[in-house]
């Protein structure tokens, strides 16, 4: 599309009837991926599903058989089931560079806590933790599911899923009634619901011939019975509380999608999608789907680890191609998108927003030449020459995409992980899809606008 229309043109606008039926086919698909995939590892096993399915075989397989790799080659490697890399190999050498997408699979949520099982008042209730940045306050009187895994003391791995089937219980986090929150209602949002106060209610009914805490032990019972865990299990628990129930169409028209998790799954199914879509490449493409970001992307499974960077290294390996100095090369001269979600404009809330330089519905994609805070702090900050490059791209294959910026000036800000692979001296900018609700439990996106994503990836992957 031309760049003087592209912040005007509702995108929907460029679609005939049969072209519309392709962009809400598409997101079928997306809405059934972030309704299986509510955590990390339930994303990472999806994408090796699709990816087997798409003839990518395990780069662990590939080493441990000392195996040799080629261009057209399709390989993953799966990071401790919560975070994933994809290589599609290139003709060219590594030192060249890369095309890389990448974005994160967590999701603000709460966790259960490492000693979490009690009883008061003849309620047993689980002590959390919440994940990331949320408002508390959105998370008390949903219905609520808990995802996860147990790990027991012989390494046996005990998968969770509570709340989500038609005859599966919910459980949820209790508020104080209206008729009594006088006190509460004066508070600042963000200490009308503390952090401590937000324990997950999941049982009432008393186990026979028990003295003490005799609901706890019925919950205890029912967790022995139904999974073989005991009490002392949930030490080595990672056990996260979600919104239960399944992503939705949002809008009369049907227009948007309401689902949990969109930030950040969103672009991650859409880079994994473009990803998909690409046979043959000049230069190696790669796809990154990483944890922890909502946390500061730390720990093994975040950005901040080198797990990519070794991943690199151990591909050129393969490829009879490593060497220390080939490695930084090829990370060097690589190009990415960090597609992460961008806050839509929110006729409700205009008051934070700038309007020239925010992301609307229906726009297409966004990108965001810098975010952080303040004087930019925390960001990436793109260089225009690369912009330039990006501009033109889109252009030629008619994508919609519009720029924007995370609100106005010092009203708050955000950060992805496109600052942390610029630290590798590669081009890199931040790109997705604009979202209402952001870190709320049940966030909104525009359906044309995850289509203009999706086709957006696919173009910087034949074109960069």
């Amino acid at each position: 599309m031309k760049e003087e229309n592209k912040k005007d043109k509702n995108a929907w606008l460029k679609y005939d009837h049969s072209q519309k039926k392709e962009i809400f086919a598409f997101n079928e698909g997306y809405k059934d991926f972030i309704s299986k995939g509510k955590t990390e590892r339930e994303c990472v096993a999806e994408v090796i599903r699709q990816a087997e399915e798409k003839g990518y075989k395990d780069l662990k397989s590939v080493i441990a058989n000392k195996g040799e790799l080629k261009a057209g080659d399709k390989v993953y490697y799966n990071n401790m089931d919560k975070a994933i890399a994809l290589f599609l190999i290139g003709e060219k050498p590594f030192e060249e560079g890369m095309k890389i997408l990448g974005a994160h699979i967590d999701s603000p949520r709460i966790d259960v806590k490492q000693n979490p099982l009690y009883e008061d008042t003849d309620l047993a209730l689980l002590d959390t933790h919440y994940y990331g940045g949320i408002k508390k306050y959105q998370w008390v009187t949903l219905p609520l599911a808990i995802h996860g895994i147990v790990v027991k003391k012989d390494g046996t791995k005990v998968n969770v899923v509570i709340g989500e089937d038609d005859n599966d219980p919910v459980l949820g986090i209790t508020d104080l009634l209206v008729h009594l929150s006088a006190a509460q209602m004066d508070k600042k949002a963000s200490k009308v619901i503390e952090g401590e106060d937000l324990n997950l209610l999941i049982g009432s009914m008393p186990l026979n011939d028990e003295e003490k805490d005799a609901v706890k032990a019925n919950i205890k019972a029912i967790l022995k019975e139904k999974y073989d865990i005991e009490e002392e299990d949930f030490v080595s628990a990672e056990l996260e509380i979600v919104p239960a129930g399944k992503a939705r169409d949002y809008g009369m028209d049907r227009s948007m999608v309401m689902g949990y998790g969109q930030d950040d799954r969103v672009c991650a199914y859409t880079s994994m999608k473009a990803f998909f879509d690409v046979e043959k490449t000049d230069r190696t493409c790669a796809c990154v789907l990483v944890d922890k970001e909502e946390i500061g992307s730390v720990g093994a499974t975040g950005m901040h680890s080198k797990f990519f960077e070794n991943v690199v290294a151990e591909i050129m390996n393969c490829k009879g191609e490593y060497s220390e100095l080939g490695v930084r090369r090829a990370l060097q001269n690589s190009h990415m998108l960090s597609s992460d979600v961008s806050a839509a404009f929110d006729p409700n809330y205009p008051l934070v927003m700038e309007k020239k330089n925010s992301a609307y519905f229906g726009k297409g994609m966004v990108f965001n030449k810098y975010t952080g805070a303040r004087g930019k702090s925390g960001s990436n900050d793109a260089n225009p020459e690369y912009i330039a490059k990006l501009r033109s791209i889109m252009e030629k294959h008619n994508v919609s995409y519009q720029t924007a910026e995370l609100g106005k000036v010092d009203e708050g800000g955000g950060g992805t992980i496109a600052y942390i692979m610029a630290q590798y001296n590669m081009e890199v900018i931040d790109s997705g899809v604009a979202v209402l609700n952001m870190h709320a439990p049940w966030e909104i996106t525009s359906k044309v606008d995850v289509y203009e994503t999706m086709r957006g990836y696919t173009a910087f992957l034949k074109e960069i």
